[in-house]
């Protein structure tokens, strides 16, 4: 098993990324999924080898990419920022693009709103922010196996 935690849209919010430091030291991956202001290299030169980061719209300059494309104990995952997909309107164009990519699992950012969204042979997770401003802050741990999955997303306190 591998574990994984998702954040996304931290906005520079130093207090609440430091929070997870210690799930970062324990899990096996780290995926941000854009908008980091500087966390996004703080957080790979704090845990380097397990950190993927994707670009999102207010990430100058980008240190990720503008896609990703996985396969994690046989489970593959795209991830995106969600942007350049229209998810703020709905995730049917991201659904689209996931599936052709083979993907079990879509993971992205943008809207601040944390989403689990079971599309059938896609689930689409959203991990929320982690942005100063938000009233509830959020990420997703999710754990794959043997070509399977579990997503929990949790808030912090």
């Amino acid at each position: 098993m591998k574990s994984i935690i998702v954040l996304s849209d931290t906005h520079g919010n130093r207090a609440e990324i430091e929070k997870l430091y210690p799930l970062f030291s324990e899990c096996d991956y780290i995926i941000h999924l854009g908008d980091t202001s500087s966390d996004g290299a703080r957080i790979r030169s704090s845990f380097p080898g397990k950190v993927y980061l994707v670009n999102g719209n207010c990430d100058i300059p980008r240190l990720g990419e503008d896609e990703l494309e996985l396969e994690i104990e046989g489970v593959k995952i795209f991830a995106c920022h969600g942007d350049k997909f229209g998810v703020k309107r709905g995730t049917a164009e991201l659904e689209a693009k996931a599936r052709a990519a083979g993907a079990k699992v879509a993971l992205f950012g943008h809207t601040h709103d944390a989403i689990e969204k079971d599309a059938g042979d896609l689930t689409l997770f959203n991990p929320g922010t982690l942005s100063r401003y938000a009233a509830i802050k959020s990420y997703l741990y999710l754990a794959v196996y043997d070509g399977k999955f579990t997503g929990k997303i949790a808030e912090i306190q």
